[in-house]
């Protein structure tokens, strides 16, 4: 996983990747923001976006309906917008492969920010051009050069790699922080970081 520093691990198409992605520089300061594949952390689970015990059988159709009363519920508690795309849930293999050229830039945030929010605030297809264009644009990246990233698969291995080692280390579902050598995840991950944030600035 690159990086030493405080990373914040997220994938475009994950609406708590959105809820998270509103506040964790607000809270925690910089971060590196480190494109993952949600799919690849429970062997392709296309549902990894919150634990499932309770989901009925794992039937697609009722885990979807429990992944997105989860995020509306937690938007509610945030106050933050949250508008479901036409397809949820979908692919994201274009949209991670331009925020990993968008990171390599130095813009990751601005352009992580800029696709969630088209995809999560706008209903927005992360798989149309047109949109991840937008979300360049928007970044200040060359529009030509982000989409003739979000095309090159050679760019999945690492953002796949990423993940694996995510799940490794025993994280389940997205987004996840890392602080030092403690990786946190969940619905609660940001309260979590930030205390631990402060003692390991202390030491």
């Amino acid at each position: 996983m690159p990086g030493t520093g405080p990373a914040f691990f997220f994938d475009p198409s994950c609406p708590f990747s959105y809820l998270a992605a509103e506040r964790v520089e607000r809270l925690l300061g910089e971060v590196d923001w480190v494109p993952t594949a949600a799919g690849s952390l429970r062997s392709g689970d296309p549902f990894q976006h919150v634990p499932l015990h309770d989901a009925l059988d794992n039937d697609p159709v009722e885990v979807t309906k429990l992944v997105m009363a989860r995020a509306e519920d937690q938007a509610r508690l945030l106050r933050l917008p949250l508008v479901w795309p036409d397809r949820f849930p979908a692919g994201s293999a274009s949209a991670l492969r331009a925020a990993a050229y968008a990171a390599e830039s130095g813009v990751g945030a601005q352009f992580a920010l800029a696709a969630s929010r088209l995809a999560f605030c706008g209903g927005f297809d992360l798989e149309d051009r047109s949109v991840l264009a937008d979300a360049a644009a928007a970044a200040g990246l060359p529009v030509d050069r982000s989409l003739a990233a979000a095309a090159d698969a050679r760019l999945d291995r690492p953002i796949h790699a990423t993940a694996r080692g995510l799940a490794a280390r025993g994280v389940e579902s997205l987004p996840a922080i890392r602080i030092g050598r403690n990786l946190l995840s969940g619905e609660r991950m940001l309260d979590e970081a930030l205390p631990l944030l402060r003692s390991t600035a202390v030491k």
